[in-house]
C-alpha cells in the first residue's frame, strides 16, 4: 500500500484576513461611540439634580415671602431695589441671577455656571375664585438643559 502524501498548509488567506480586520474594525468603533457618548454624558444627572436643587431653594424662598406687601397692604407693587430688601412674593418678579446667589445676594461658589430665572403672575383659582400667584423657577444647568419648576402661592 502506497501512501500518498498531501501538503496542507494551515492559515488564512490575504482574503480572510482583510474580512476579519473590517469586521473588527468595525466593532470596534460602535463600542468606541458608545463609549464617547455614555463619557460626554455622564455628568448629567449630577447637574439635573444640582439644577433641582437650586430651583427647590429659590421656590421655598420666594413662597416663605409675604404674599402681600407688608410695607402697604397691596398686591405686587413696585419692587424693592435689592434682593437683600425683598419682602412679598411679587418683588421676586423678573429675578435673572447670573450664578446661584443666597437670600442676600451673595454669589454661591461653585454654581456660577448655572443661571436661574424667577417669574410671578396673577393665577386665578378655585370657586369661589382666589387670586392666587404662579411662580416660575427656571434654572439653566452649565450644559444649557433648562428646568423650570412651578408653585403656586394664595393669600392665606
Amino acid at each position: 500500500m502506497s501512501r500518498q502524501r498531501l501538503n496542507k498548509q494551515a492559515g488564512v488567506t490575504l482574503i480572510e484576513l482583510v474580512l476579519a480586520m473590517i469586521v473588527i474594525s468595525v466593532a470596534l468603533g460602535g463600542v468606541l461611540l458608545v463609549m464617547n457618548y455614555t463619557t460626554r454624558h455622564s455628568a448629567d444627572p449630577l447637574l439635573r439634580q444640582q439644577a433641582i436643587a437650586v430651583a427647590e431653594a429659590y421656590m421655598e424662598e420666594v413662597t416663605l415671602k409675604a404674599y402681600l406687601d407688608p410695607d402697604d397692604g397691596t398686591l405686587c407693587p413696585t419692587p424693592e431695589a435689592t434682593r437683600n430688601q425683598y419682602d412679598n412674593v411679587c418683588d421676586y418678579n423678573g429675578l435673572a441671577d447670573s450664578g446661584v446667589a443666597d437670600q442676600t445676594g451673595t454669589a454661591i461658589s461653585g454654581l456660577a455656571g448655572y443661571g436661574v430665572a424667577v417669574s410671578v403672575a396673577g393665577q386665578p383659582f378655585g370657586s369661589p375664585v382666589v387670586n392666587g400667584l404662579r411662580i416660575d423657577i427656571t434654572v439653566t444647568d452649565p450644559a444649557g438643559e433648562a428646568l423650570t419648576l412651578t408653585g403656586y402661592r394664595a393669600p392665606y
